[in-house]
């Protein structure tokens, strides 16, 4: 029982270890490359209504001063319906905001997409119960499926 107990403890540390080294960052697998896989997840957003503010392509970045870099894109986008019922939560929360999403290409070919998850940028501004933040989390998981075409 005490090895069982030592093992669960030890499991539980782990997974809140992990957990913390990723503060906050929802990482997902896409079939696609980086270029399809940002295009497809631009366009989800713009037809569910988003604006979309910016599209920083760093790799394009790098080149600009002779680096290289692997694909590596940032979508910025949001819309007041979304992002002003968080900030309602807490104003502090406009340092968040507007929403981000990042697709990059890892060392092994593996594309990647990730945001920050709302639910824990509502923890880190303090109002952990904030219904907004759970609303667009649900939001930008649904965006997410569809853009790599699968359920979670």
């Amino acid at each position: 029982m005490k090895n069982f107990q030592y093992f669960a403890v030890l499991t539980l540390f782990t997974m809140l270890s992990c957990a913390q080294a990723a503060d906050g960052l929802i990482s997902i697998k896409s079939p696609y490359s980086a270029q399809t896989t940002l295009d497809k997840f631009e366009a989800i957003v713009q037809d569910k209504g988003l604006e979309v503010f910016s599209r920083i392509d760093h790799a394009a970045g790098a080149a600009q001063v002779g680096k290289q870099l692997r694909p590596t894109e940032v979508l910025i986008f949001g819309n007041p319906q979304g992002g002003t019922p968080l900030m309602e939560c807490a104003q502090t929360m406009g340092i968040d905001l507007p929403l981000k999403a990042l697709v990059w290409e890892d060392a092994t070919g593996q594309v990647w997409l990730a945001y920050n998850d709302p639910v824990y940028l509502a923890n880190r501004h303090q109002v952990g119960d904030c219904s907004a933040a759970r609303n667009i989390q649900k939001a930008l998981t649904e965006f997410v499926a569809a853009t790599v075409g699968f359920d979670f």
